[in-house]
């Protein structure tokens, strides 16, 4: 059930939104959680496309505790982010954005983890617990 989406341009956000729902549909979390979790594929997406220029979003449906989650991967070979403390700072862009990308999708998701290196990419990790015993 994996789900590996190529983000190229803007209706590639749109896609990779759409099967973020989608699985999260399948997987039997909340109508309001499913939006939310759109929502944050659609902002790292879009960090992806801004930042990098291309890259991509792997979904990944996970089993714990009892209850489904998904992941979400979002992966680039863009410039890096130096200083990953500071680009999860509410309001802070590089790009003349309103700076809710990064800091957005952590308030999103139950969990979020960067791993970047400046030259070589970043590679966004995150996850939503549903509510719902599996």
């Amino acid at each position: 059930m994996e789900n590996h989406i190529a983000i190229t341009g803007d209706v590639d956000i749109v896609t990779a939104r759409s099967r973020a729902k989608d699985m999260a549909a399948e997987l039997g979390f909340s109508r309001t959680d499913q939006t939310v979790i759109a929502a944050a594929v659609s902002e790292v997406a879009r960090n992806i496309l801004v930042y990098a220029g291309s890259g991509e979003i792997c979904l990944q449906p996970r089993r714990g505790n009892g209850r489904w989650g998904l992941v979400a991967v979002a992966s680039d070979q863009g410039p890096g982010i130096p200083d990953i403390d500071q680009a999860l700072t509410e309001g802070y862009s590089t790009a003349g954005s309103l700076g809710v990308g990064l800091s957005g999708a952590r308030r999103l998701m139950d969990s979020l983890e960067i791993d970047s290196e400046v030259g070589r990419g970043t590679t966004v990790t995150m996850c939503k617990w549903s509510h719902q015993r599996a």
